[in-house]
C-alpha cells in the first residue's frame, strides 16, 4: 500500500464523527471503553467496534489491566495526524477522571 493510500485510509477512519470524538478524547488522556460509552451515550459494543477499527488503523493502542482495557493514542509515526489533532477542539464533556465513577472498571 502506498503512502497516499495509508493516509487516505486513516483519514477515512477519522471521517466518522464518533471515531473523531474518540480520538479527541484520547488526545487528552488514556480511557477505558466505559468512559467513552459515557461520553458518547452509545452502547459498549458500538464503542468496541469503533475502537477495533481505530486499533486496526494504527491510531490507538491498548493496555490491559486485569480484565479492563485502556486505550491511548498511537500517532507518533503519523505526524499529519498530530497536526490534525492540534485543530480538534477539546472535549468539554470528557470524564473528570478515568473510571472513578464507573462501576465497570472498579
Amino acid at each position: 500500500m502506498s503512502g497516499i493510500e495509508q493516509v487516505a485510509d486513516v483519514l477515512k477512519l477519522l471521517g466518522d464523527k464518533n471515531r473523531l470524538t474518540i480520538v479527541a478524547l484520547l488526545k487528552e488522556k488514556e480511557l477505558c471503553v466505559c468512559d467513552i460509552v459515557d461520553v458518547l451515550q452509545t452502547s459498549q459494543p458500538n464503542i468496541s467496534q469503533h475502537m477495533r477499527k481505530l486499533k486496526d488503523g494504527g491510531l490507538v493502542k491498548e493496555r490491559k489491566s486485569g480484565q479492563w482495557v485502556y486505550y491511548s493514542l498511537n500517532v507518533q509515526d503519523k505526524p499529519y495526524i498530530a497536526e490534525i489533532l492540534k485543530e480538534i477542539p477539546s472535549q468539554d464533556n470528557m470524564p473528570s477522571s478515568v473510571c472513578e465513577e464507573n462501576e465497570c472498571c472498579n
